[in-house]
């Protein structure tokens, strides 16, 4: 009797890991008509994350503020923590950086690759997380 308990009450505390481990603010500028971006937001807050949405319809503007490179630039902007995070970056890696931290700028998944977090379909191969920093050649953080 006492195993079920304990299990119980394992995952009841379980369960609720995400919520406790909330109040890692995310600033997510997204274009408003953009769906796949409420499903990431989703995904973030699914994963622990407190995300605040801010609308525009000038990408532009804001991959300039951040210095995103043309070839990494990805459906949405996230900053976090002084970190920048482009496109559908899953949790783990965002987490990482963070945890760890990492003496980059950000990272990025550039495009709206199929399977990606916040992507629907089946990924249609790896697909590659990217640094954001000066170099001229993108270089590989992490493939999913």
């Amino acid at each position: 009797m006492r195993y079920w308990k304990f299990l119980i009450l394992t995952l009841a505390f379980a369960s609720q890991t995400p919520a406790l481990a909330g109040g890692i603010a995310v600033k997510l500028y997204r274009n408003p008509s953009c769906s796949c971006c409420d499903a990431y937001a989703q995904y973030l807050r699914n994963n622990g994350f407190d995300v605040e949405i801010i609308d525009t319809t000038n990408a532009t503007s804001i991959h300039q503020k951040y210095a995103i490179p043309e070839q990494l630039e990805g459906c949405h902007t996230a900053t976090i923590g002084g970190y920048v995070f482009e496109g559908l970056v899953p949790a783990e890696y965002i987490k990482r950086v963070i945890d760890e931290h990492r003496p980059v700028k950000g990272l990025s998944v550039p495009g709206m690759p199929l399977g990606a977090p916040g992507m629907p379909g089946a990924k249609q191969g790896p697909i590659n997380v990217y640094y954001l920093d000066a170099t001229s050649a993108p270089r590989i953080f992490a493939t999913f």
